[in-house]
């Protein structure tokens, strides 16, 4: 067992369980890195006898294992998962993410000593090189200057190839073989050859080559780390929308306390402009409720005794006394944000076709340079000449050509269509966007405006109604008033809760709000107007609209033009969503959805084998942005839907979804002709190199040749069409 914690601790005590017997065992596991280790170790656990389910996310490393009953010992867990050769510990998200800081500064710290090393030790072996244009060095002279490359590439290379060294190991003990074990061998095996050379007089080294291949292949290994640390932010982004502090009401007195410590059937206070601590029921108070983050829709609901409340919606004018009926970690905001955690897992579970490619590859090349070692001696070559015979299978097929192949696309294409103002977060999310087949649309705020907006009325209208717009935070009352612009506030102003709002204009009473409130009794009620009258007086209606984005319905007619499907998901009800799906050419859509009701219907796509992208800007598509294949979101979503989406387009252009398709699909091509040179690449090199027909030196030209053609490849003009 680790370290952390003692041999016959009892994790019993660490396990939460239901009045069923049911228990939950969250461990940190430190090591695993793709999704071969996710399989292995989730199979691995998922055998143990009282087990029920085990799940691993790769990228926050918390495995959450789901015990049947009490003789489960949940030692047995931990003491599995170690004996596959990973570290594992009790999960605190702590030290987790004190985890993840320390290997983000090994990282750092690797790739700056591996540049340095790269930058310096030019300065000694370019004098080499330039021996072959005819200023050759003198035998004693070209040592000197190789043994000053060894003393500065040495050190580097051997701190810097930390993590593939360590990785090449604990993949070596567990039986396994993944990318970083030729890496490590070829590395290695380099500097072996260079020293060898070098104290034997002969004319090349490589210690260059061995340090300037750590150093571009942890450009991308840190740039990994920090993608998969920008994803870790979404559920905390969303969990951070809890209030921390709930008002709990006993015997008439109001105090606060941690909203963890809530209870079921605990009284809480929530005050004006507070947001709801977890889910309940209103006891005492009306109010009207902002539900934008749980919904996505800007209709404000009015609230009463006896209406259910969720966690995260935002009071906004009356004082409510309500009863929970969910704990904090049982509330709408944390289901959300496993929903997303469950969906960053199904991500992480795609194999990148690098690490499948080594499955073939590794045991291969290892095959191939033992055979031409051992081979070359047999067949009466020397052990040094065998030796670098062998060396040079390795370094002309060291993977850099094949770990570049997808890699040096996906950063082209997250080039470009930077600069048309998309975002891509992860690499991988280009392979998935390739891949779709279905989009998915929420209206507010994607194919809406997403704010309320007054259509048709006059001017000198109002201007009547505006000072009593600008006294009240009713988001209709402020579109009101942002239409009017600035100007004076009526006087004497209250705001009745759920209401609207009275004062003095002029020194005549005037009503805004509701209909019923201002006077209008057989009015048809809708919660996108607002009435305003003076006592008295003729009585004028307000009608607003979340207008449509200009190009709505020619991107729907770009992505059919393409081959893809469209569907429209929204909180809102069923009339605005048809009035929209009609505007922009869509014949499916489902309307007054829960953040749940999206997300299954995302799984029922999944499960017909369709690749679904999702294309959403609230708190209520989070979940479903994370679960779907690929997913989209606008500059102006809440930052919970920006961290789950892989790509964040920054204007109002709504084409920038089509663009990103084409782009994705152009990498893609890009990639498989990358891999197509790759693979010829090492059919030709690799006998050439055993044949003795090409030597370390060579070989080391050869490989960083191929690795040029495939960045050339993938910086290509025309990679798509700038989106505009």
């Amino acid at each position: 067992m680790s370290a952390g914690l003692a041999l016959h601790r009892d994790l019993e005590a660490f396990v939460r369980r239901d009045d069923a017997g049911r228990g939950q065992l969250d461990l940190l596991v430190s090591g695993a890195r793709c999704a071969g280790c996710i399989s292995k170790i989730e199979k691995a656990v998922r055998d143990l006898p009282g087990v029920e389910a085990a799940r691993l996310n790769l990228t926050t490393g918390k495995l959450a294992v789901e015990l049947a009953g009490q003789d489960t010992a949940p030692q047995r867990v931990l003491e599995t998962v170690e004996g596959l050769g990973y570290r594992a510990c009790l999960f605190d998200p702590g030290e987790a993410a004190a985890a993840q800081d320390r290997e983000g500064r090994e990282l750092a710290l690797a790739l700056g000593v591996a540049g340095f090393g790269a930058g310096n030790v030019m300065m000694f072996t370019v004098p080499a090189w330039a021996g072959l244009f005819g200023q050759e060095l003198n035998a004693s002279t070209l040592t000197v200057m190789y043994w000053l490359a060894a003393i500065v590439a040495t050190p580097c290379a051997l701190f810097a190839g930390g993590p593939f060294f360590r990785s090449a190991w604990a993949s070596l003990k567990r039986g396994r073989a993944n990318m970083d074990v030729p890496i490590s061998i070829g590395v290695i095996l380099t500097l072996i050859v260079s020293f060898s050379e070098t104290i034997l007089g002969g004319r090349h080294a490589y210690f260059d080559a061995a340090v300037t291949l750590l150093f571009l292949l942890l450009i991308g290994r840190y740039l990994d780390h920090r993608l998969r640390a920008g994803a870790r932010s979404a559920a905390r982004d969303l969990l951070a929308l809890q209030t921390p502090v709930a008002i709990r009401l006993v015997d008439g007195v109001e105090r606060g306390v941690p909203v963890a410590e809530v209870k079921v059937g605990d009284r809480l206070v929530v005050a004006p402009g507070d947001r709801i601590p977890v889910d309940g029921d209103v006891e005492i108070g009306c109010s009207e409720i902002d539900n934008a983050l749980i919904t996505g829709e800007t209709a404000l609901a009015a609230v009463g005794p006896g209406v259910r409340l969720s966690a995260g919606a935002l009071n906004l004018t009356g004082r409510l006394v309500m009863t929970a009926t969910a704990r904090s970690e049982d509330s709408t905001l944390a289901a959300i944000a496993r929903l997303m955690e469950a969906g960053a897992q199904t991500r992480s579970a795609y194999v990148r076709l690098a690490d499948k490619a080594a499955a073939l590859y590794v045991p291969l090349v290892h095959t191939a340079a033992a055979l031409t070692f051992f081979g070359g001696w047999a067949l009466g070559l020397g052990p040094r000449e065998a030796l670098l015979r062998a060396a040079a299978v390795l370094i002309v097929t060291c993977p850099c050509a094949l770990g570049l192949a997808v890699p040096a696309v996906q950063v082209a294409a997250s080039s470009r269509l930077f600069r048309g103002g998309v975002l891509v977060k992860s690499g991988a999310a280009l392979e998935r966007l390739a891949e779709v087949d279905h989009v998915v649309f929420d209206k507010t705020g994607v194919l809406t405006q997403g704010r309320p907006a007054l259509i048709g009325a006059p001017a000198h209208l109002v201007r009547l109604a505006a000072p009593l717009a600008r006294a009240s935070r009713h988001p209709l009352a402020r579109a009101l008033a942002a239409e009017a612009g600035l100007g004076l506030v009526a006087e004497a102003c209250v705001e009745t809760p759920g209401q609207g709002v009275e004062g003095l204009i002029d020194g005549r009473r005037a009503r805004l709000g509701r209909a019923a409130f201002v006077g209008v009794d057989d009015a048809d009620a809708r919660e996108t107007e607002l009435w305003f009258g003076f006592e008295g007086d003729v009585k004028i209606r307000f009608v607003f609209a979340d207008s449509l984005r200009p190009d709505a319905a020619g991107t729907v007619a770009a992505l059919r033009r393409l081959g893809l499907s469209v569907e429209i998901l929204s909180g809102d009800l069923p009339s605005p969503v048809a009035e929209v799906a009609e505007a922009v050419g869509v014949t499916a859509w489902r309307a007054a959805l829960t953040p749940f009701d999206k997300v299954a219907t995302i799984e029922a796509l999944t499960v017909q084998a369709r690749k679904v992208l999702m294309v959403g800007d609230g708190l209520n598509d989070a979940a479903a942005l994370a679960k779907a294949h690929a997913s989209m979101a606008p500059g102006a979503a809440v930052d919970a839907a920006q961290n789950a989406a892989d790509l964040v387009f920054t204007g109002e252009d709504l084409r920038a979804v089509v663009e990103a398709i084409e782009t994705a699909r152009e990498a893609r091509r890009r990639a498989l002709e990358n891999f197509g040179f790759s693979a010829l690449y090492n059919l030709v090199a690799t006998p050439a190199a055993m044949a003795g027909l090409i030597n370390p030196f060579v070989a080391a030209l050869a490989m960083s040749g191929s690795s040029i053609v495939v960045l050339l490849n993938a910086a290509r003009p025309r990679l798509g069409r700038r989106p505009r």
